[in-house]
């Protein structure tokens, strides 16, 4: 079969959905699929959206609409970035794209009810971390020093940089806190230790796996890859309430927090039982192949 995918894998510091693309394109040539990244072909079977705006081809999902009815394609929509994030453009194309999609994946619960989708033909899917970040998990316990970590690649706002700021004048000689990837401009940090972006994954699943607890700010995300990585790690989650996928991903592995007060009344919650915390998340197993095993079995059913 041919299957047309409107994202090429890109190599580097890049976020959660390159990393499914890339993982997906690596299955399906494993399956001796043709997978093409342009429609200049008459013979494509189905089409992967994983984002309704123009490509690297300026071809967008009206483009998708265009060839369907020219040569009778299917359609699967995986909805990630639903524009949450300041980009309200993408979330009116979500919205407009999804009523034709063939089949739909959402990522979480979350993003299914915060887009309001109704119909049936969809499912959902849990993102899932490369298996490189299970290698350095390791079930140690919490000494009187905590070390808490946390990593992004985007600077957008609702990554939590705020928090992060305020969580820079808390940290004291019981605490310290790693942040690495990408600050906005002119920010910097006093006192957390700050490791720039970088496309090791090896190096991140070691850096992670050295710390005790993993926190994150981010708010409304769709299908939050960062908390995956961290929970693969064996690390107990501090979450923020508003945070999208993370709160169905981290429910039974961490605690929320709402505000500054609430995440230090988090943090020591999840101190105090950390064994408890930490023997949940050492059973999380899961890899990115579990979702793109998925991912195929749509494909396979849409075009057998």
């Amino acid at each position: 079969m041919k299957i047309y995918l409107n994202r090429q894998p890109v190599q580097g510091p890049w976020g959660g959905a390159n990393k499914v693309v890339v993982e997906l394109v690596k299955r399906l040539k494993f399956l001796q699929h043709e997978v093409v990244f342009n429609l200049n072909h008459t013979d494509i079977d189905l089409i992967f959206c994983f984002d309704p705006r123009p490509n690297n081809f300026q071809e967008d999902y009206n483009s998708f609409l265009y060839y369907k009815n020219k040569f009778g394609c299917k359609i699967v929509q995986r909805v990630g970035d639903l524009g949450t994030h300041s980009k309200p453009e993408l979330t009116n194309m979500v919205k407009q794209s999804i009523q034709y999609s063939d089949f739909l994946i959402f990522p979480s619960e979350w993003a299914k009810d915060w887009i309001g989708y109704t119909k049936n033909n969809f499912s959902i899917v849990y993102n899932a971390p490369l298996e490189i970040f299970h290698k350095y998990k390791n079930d140690k316990t919490i000494d009187n020093k905590i070390n808490l970590i946390t990593h992004h690649w985007s600077t957008n706002p609702k990554k939590g940089f705020s928090f992060y700021k305020q969580l820079d004048d808390f940290i004291t000689d019981k605490f310290t806190f790693t942040y690495i990837g990408r600050l906005p401009n002119n920010m910097n940090f006093k006192n957390i230790n700050y490791i720039s972006a970088t496309g090791d994954n090896d190096f991140l699943a070691k850096k992670l796996s050295e710390a005790d607890i993993y926190v994150t700010a981010s708010e409304e995300e769709a299908g939050a890859n960062h908390v995956l990585e961290a929970m693969a790690a064996g690390l107990p989650v501090l979450y923020h309430k508003d945070g999208g996928s993370i709160v169905n991903y981290c429910r039974s592995i961490g605690k929320s927090f709402h505000d500054f007060t609430t995440f230090k009344q988090s943090l020591d919650k999840v101190c105090k039982d950390f064994s408890s915390y930490k023997e949940k998340v050492m059973s999380y197993d899961k890899t990115v192949y579990c979702a793109i095993s998925e991912y195929e079995k749509t494909i396979c059913n849409l075009i057998k």
